[in-house]
């Protein structure tokens, strides 16, 4: 994901060092060539250095975060009032969970790339290739190239969903879409997967025992084998949050907020692991690996914290919702991967961009939002601004119903005082 950096570092030396660099320069004949050299590598090596800070301040993204966008609410903002929120916080990856015209209609020509999703109850239709054709015709292509659609959910933790007759369905409905893909000539531009939720796990722990439940080994083995076959990647919704929910007495609250804590190493490959994410995703990587398909690429889906939750949801807390959001997006600066796969970046989706007040179940599942739907901050994970500690909640706010969020303006804004700087610094510079 695309953020704003704030990075307070100055190269610039105070007003009265200015005039000192002056007079040295009056001082300066022939007989000072050496002095002369020094100083022009000297000043070749801040002007590097600034350069590259500035550009770190103006123009930092993290490619490998996005955000879920989900609707499951009747007072959200109008979609072009969220596309700018996310271009106001440089955010270039969104989910959606179905194909809302009103939503493609308005991400054409961004930057943004999108990831849509067919509906569970769609996909007993779909297994029909006429259908599917159909749906990729009328629900894909009339938006395609204009809004970037870069991706198909096919359903949404369908193995783990109670009505266990959407398995039967899953592969054959991603197999007649796809197909529609390759009809349509979008194929090579539109990835065909479906997020899974981690119970289809049967083991996790230690992330070397990771495998699959035994009773989705069939249906496994030929989901497995299109995402193989079409060079898709295996998307995964993990929630540490849950972990620690049902044993807090066991599971360390620094291990899965991404906090400092010793982490544990695991017995069979020595990989060390400080954060439950990770070693998630790894465990995830093992069972595939262990049904033959060891080259296949796995990608967050969802993540996320509630900010709020029933007495009995331990953890869902604002302090713990802004200290895990904040942690992943400092990992994702870094573009880094797991210890199992340390050089292949992990890709991230967070969940979710709101609040949504219709969302069924228990008090978490409507407070995973990074926003309020009135667009304030729900707490500060440092998309906007700094705070003094990971605890403190946001102060700031950003206003969808403005023309301008101000975060756009602060960028702005920022980007003007960036321009000054320089200018001030290369008046220096022809000064010396």
């Amino acid at each position: 994901m695309p953020i704003y950096t704030s990075l307070h570092i100055s190269f610039f030396p105070p007003l009265n060092s200015l005039s000192l660099f002056s007079s040295k320069k009056k001082s300066i004949n022939n007989m000072d060539s050496p002095l002369r050299s020094t100083t022009s590598l000297f000043q070749i090596l801040v002007t590097f250095f600034l350069l590259f800070f500035l550009g770190l301040n103006m123009f930092t993204e993290v490619e490998s975060l996005g955000i879920n966008y989900g609707q499951v609410a009747n007072n959200l903002p109008p979609p072009e009032k969220v596309l700018q929120l996310l271009h106001a916080l440089k955010i270039t990856k969104a989910r959606i969970y179905d194909t809302n015209p009103q939503v493609l209609t308005t991400f054409a020509n961004t930057n943004i790339e999108l990831i849509v999703t067919v509906e569970n109850q769609m996909l007993a239709t779909l297994c029909d290739q006429q259908q599917a054709l159909q749906w990729v015709t009328s629900h894909i292509r009339p938006y395609f190239p204009a809004t970037n659609i870069t991706g198909i959910a096919v359903g949404n933790e369908i193995f783990t969903d109670e009505n266990m007759s959407l398995m039967t369905y899953l592969v054959p409905a991603m197999v007649s879409i796809h197909t529609a893909l390759v009809k349509t000539g979008l194929s090579q531009y539109i990835q065909v997967s479906s997020p899974n939720s981690l119970a289809v796990l049967a083991n996790s722990y230690p992330p070397s025992a990771g495998s699959f439940r035994t009773d989705l080994n069939e249906i496994m083995q030929q989901f497995l084998q299109f995402l193989a076959t079409t060079k898709s990647p295996f998307w995964i919704n993990a929630y540490p949050y849950f972990a620690y929910k049902d044993n807090p007495n066991k599971i360390s609250l620094d291990y899965v907020l991404f906090n400092s804590n010793e982490g544990m190493v695991d017995p069979y490959t020595k990989l060390h692991y400080d954060n439950m994410l990770y070693a998630q995703v790894d465990a995830a990587i093992f069972a595939i690996a262990r049904m033959g398909f060891n080259g296949l690429e796995v990608k967050i889906s969802e993540t996320g914290w509630p900010s709020k939750g029933d007495t009995n949801e331990i953890g869902a807390t604002l302090q713990n919702a802004a200290i895990y959001n904040r942690n992943i997006l400092r990992r994702q600066l870094l573009n880094e991967g797991t210890p199992l796969r340390p050089n292949v970046r992990l890709d991230i989706y967070l969940f979710a961009l709101f609040n949504e007040d219709m969302k069924p179940g228990p008090t978490s599942e409507r407070n995973y939002g990074l926003f309020q739907p009135d667009g304030t901050m729900a707490y500060n994970v440092g998309l906007l601004s700094t705070t003094s500690s990971n605890t403190e909640p946001a102060s700031a706010s950003i206003s969808l119903a403005s023309s301008a969020p101000p975060m756009v303006k602060r960028v702005g804004y920022q980007s003007l005082v960036n321009w000054m700087m320089m200018f001030v610094y290369f008046w220096w510079l022809c000064k010396c």
